[in-house]
């Protein structure tokens, strides 16, 4: 059993995988409307966003790998559930999950593709029966 301390990633990696996110989700929707203004960036476009997320998604892969193995090593959910004392090393896990959580701008990211998507869906509209 590994019980190596977690630590969060630098705000680096965190907000570089942010932006990676948010520029290649971004480039999937914007593909609607490029492929109606020039249609040989299509190609282009589609595999640096196929690219782009596949750092992306490996990052969040690692980072919720991290999580359960932590909650795992240190059996927090059964310690929590029967009311068992929690070491220090315990508490130092549950802020290090708590905290990367906290610090995570996933929840931003979501905003932004579901607005979007929004966005994308508009365009296509207005570019097909208006363009």
């Amino acid at each position: 059993m590994n019980k190596e301390k977690p630590t969060i990633s630098s705000n680096y990696a965190i907000y570089g995988a942010f932006i990676i996110g948010l520029v290649t989700a971004t480039a999937f929707r914007a593909l609607i409307i490029i492929e109606h203004m020039d249609h040989s960036w299509v190609r282009p476009v589609w595999y640096f966003a196929v690219l782009g997320n596949f750092v992306f998604f490996f990052h969040r892969f690692r980072i919720t790998q991290k999580r359960k193995r932590a909650v795992d090593n240190y059996h927090l959910i059964e310690k929590v559930e029967s009311g068992s004392a929690l070491s220090q090393g315990d508490r130092d896990v549950l802020i290090y999950l708590l905290s990367s959580i906290k610090q995570s701008p996933e929840n931003i990211n979501y905003l932004i593709i579901f607005l979007f998507s929004l966005l994308a869906i508009a365009a296509d509209i207005i570019l097909s029966y208006f363009g």
